[in-house]
């Protein structure tokens, strides 16, 4: 008998705890493990077929596309394929996947999902009845596929980050700004409104620049970006020297760099990518630049990133500076 009234007792509790105070029932959570996976590695689940046909190159041709800005072609993205069936187990866990499926009863259809088998993980599923529906979906949904894959790698490479932070009280006390970078970045040169630092990598340097301007030095009545090549090429003529007598970084003149407008916490934002060479040197490499309007300060907080690594890649260094450039919070 006390059995009994033990385990009905055991069952209320139970119950209890799947409600909420007003009595309404809670959602079952699922306890997800963490997600894995290289940065910027997008596992591609579709059946060989496919991935051989015309639907490999649709989403090869998307996924793996040059990444804007650099000197030499990198792919946004590396991509891993594997069959459907074996997308078990622990392969599961990859925190950023595209899944293709098709079949004669599907309907074309993208969908987007988060934290379906762990956490933080984005899953992009495509499905349709036929090769041409499938590649329809792709085409016409590009940009939201590579934005989505790029705010769950950007955000990951964000969380590493943060495991070991250099101080950014100049910063704070300079430009009221919060920007998180890594422990193993130093400050190189400092002056009044402008502040240089540092990465040292194996045969090469990973830069970050912060300055301010004022706000008709980008809105006059001229282009965007020109008035944002001369800003750069004034703040490199005066802060960043070459290796020789009157050299300096400017942009680098025979290819033009990328404009969009973007926000950065909220602020709105130009950003500029391109190559930027030493004038009267051999010197060269990409950039990432962003001019944050803040209008309470009639300024443009400018945040640039760049790399200087000869005859080597450079895509994932300048998606670190990327990740640290994009956590800039203005106070």
């Amino acid at each position: 008998m006390k059995k009994i009234i033990f385990l009905t007792l055991v069952s209320l509790l139970v119950v209890c705890c799947k409600e909420n105070s007003d009595g309404s029932e809670k959602p079952e959570e699922r306890i997800l493990l963490d997600s894995s996976g290289k940065i910027n590695l997008i596992t591609v689940v579709t059946d060989n077929s496919l991935w051989e046909g015309e639907v490999g190159d649709t989403i090869r041709d998307l996924l793996a596309a040059p990444f804007k800005g650099l000197p030499q072609d990198e792919p946004i993205f590396n991509l891993a394929q594997m069959p459907t069936t074996s997308f078990t187990g622990f392969v599961k866990r990859s925190r950023s996947f595209l899944r293709i499926e098709k079949s004669p009863k599907l309907k074309k259809s993208l969908m987007i999902k988060h934290n379906v088998y762990a956490k933080p993980q984005t899953s992009i599923v495509i499905t349709g009845a036929t090769d041409e529906d499938i590649i329809s979906e792709i085409t016409k949904n590009s940009s939201k596929i590579i934005e989505e894959f790029q705010k769950t790698e950007i955000k990951e490479k964000q969380r590493r980050i943060k495991k070991s932070l250099k101080s950014d009280e100049k910063l704070n006390e300079k430009f009221g700004l919060s920007l998180n970078f890594p422990t193993a970045y130093r400050y190189a040169t400092e002056g009044k409104n402008f502040t240089w630092i540092r990465k040292d990598i194996p045969k090469g340097l990973m830069e970050i620049l912060i300055y301010q301007v004022p706000l008709n030095a980008i809105d006059k009545d001229t282009s965007t970006i020109v008035n944002i090549i001369k800003m750069r090429d004034s703040i490199g003529s005066e802060y960043v020297p070459g290796p020789v007598e009157g050299s300096y970084m400017v942009t680098e003149e025979a290819y033009a760099p990328y404009l969009f407008k973007t926000k950065i916490n909220g602020h709105f934002a130009y950003e500029t990518r391109g190559t930027w060479e030493v004038k009267n040197a051999f010197m060269a490499g990409p950039f990432v630049n962003y001019a944050i309007r803040d209008e309470e300060n009639n300024r443009y907080l400018v945040l640039e990133g760049f790399v200087f690594r000869p005859a080597k890649s450079k895509r994932n260094e300048i998606f670190e500076l990327d990740a640290i450039l994009k956590s800039a919070k203005l106070k």
